[in-house]
């Protein structure tokens, strides 16, 4: 019998308990933010990857919302042209978490257990998450929110991903979606969860209305990113500050309400892929 996860999923998708912080990486030659915690030691960490065309301003609830859960979150400004090189954010995501997990934060009452690092991100980012961890021994997470296709690509690298992965995917047939999550999640080489959140989309993620409106993508889904939030969250306490009452959130089968977890043939089918590829 699968775990459920509703009764930590509601918890998680609200706001943690911990004061956040907003402070600049210019400091350290990278244009971008980091979101902290108020406090804390040997904190788990994560790099995170923005969507084309999008800013890290886009994200500023979702980034706070890990950070109040006691998850520092180092987001490069870089690559947010139309013609972005998927190389070089994903180096920027493994230059800012390397500062990250190398200098006091804050007043110097905050620091980033080395052995506590991730990779996360969305659309173009959760692509470049990917490829970030690619041959990076130091990243223990890696989490993919709605990925997209990257050059080089996202899902030929997961054949050689060892680390935890969690994919997440839309519940739904999803037009503005330029990826194939489950395909991502099928290929991955090491433990993966892929969830598909029931009504959720790829652009329905960022918070950016104003920008929304204007260009007439879907709107901002708060329910479904409400969710999102809180599956990553949960798996990100579990797999990288190896907080036990989250373990269900790194279990492939694990159930919860408007999520659907999907395992073999169930996700290779989802992948348009036949068992063999």
């Amino acid at each position: 019998m699968s775990a459920n996860l509703n009764k930590h999923l509601a918890t998680l998708s609200k706001r943690g308990r911990n004061r956040v912080l907003v402070g600049d990486l210019d400091y350290a030659g990278i244009t971008g933010k980091v979101y902290t915690p108020a406090e804390g030691q040997s904190l788990p960490a994560v790099a995170f990857g923005h969507d084309w065309m999008h800013k890290i301003k886009d994200y500023h609830a979702t980034l706070r919302h890990l950070a109040s859960w006691g998850i520092v979150v180092v987001a490069p400004d870089s690559e947010t042209g139309p013609f972005p090189n998927h190389r070089n954010l994903a180096a920027d995501m493994e230059s800012a978490l390397q500062i990250a997990a190398g200098v006091k934060l804050g007043a110097g009452n905050i620091t980033v257990s080395p052995g506590k690092l991730g990779m996360i991100g969305h659309g173009m980012g959760g692509g470049t998450a990917v490829l970030g961890a690619l041959d990076n021994q130091k990243v223990a997470a890696v989490a993919a929110i709605y990925p997209s296709i990257t050059a080089p690509s996202a899902v030929q690298a997961a054949r050689r991903i060892t680390t935890p992965g969690l994919v997440i995917g839309a519940g739904q047939e999803d037009i503005f979606n330029a990826g194939n999550p489950a395909k991502l999640a099928h290929n991955w080489n090491g433990p993966v969860c892929f969830r598909a959140i029931d009504k959720g989309s790829h652009a329905g993620f960022t918070e950016d209305r104003l920008r929304k409106l204007a260009i007439g993508t879907a709107a901002f889904q708060s329910g479904p990113t409400e969710i999102a939030r809180g599956l990553v969250t949960g798996f990100l306490l579990a797999t990288l500050n190896g907080d036990s009452t989250y373990d269900a959130f790194a279990d492939p089968e694990a159930s919860a309400k408007k999520v659907e977890s999907l395992v073999g043939e169930d996700l290779a089918e989802r992948a348009g892929v036949t068992r063999d590829a």
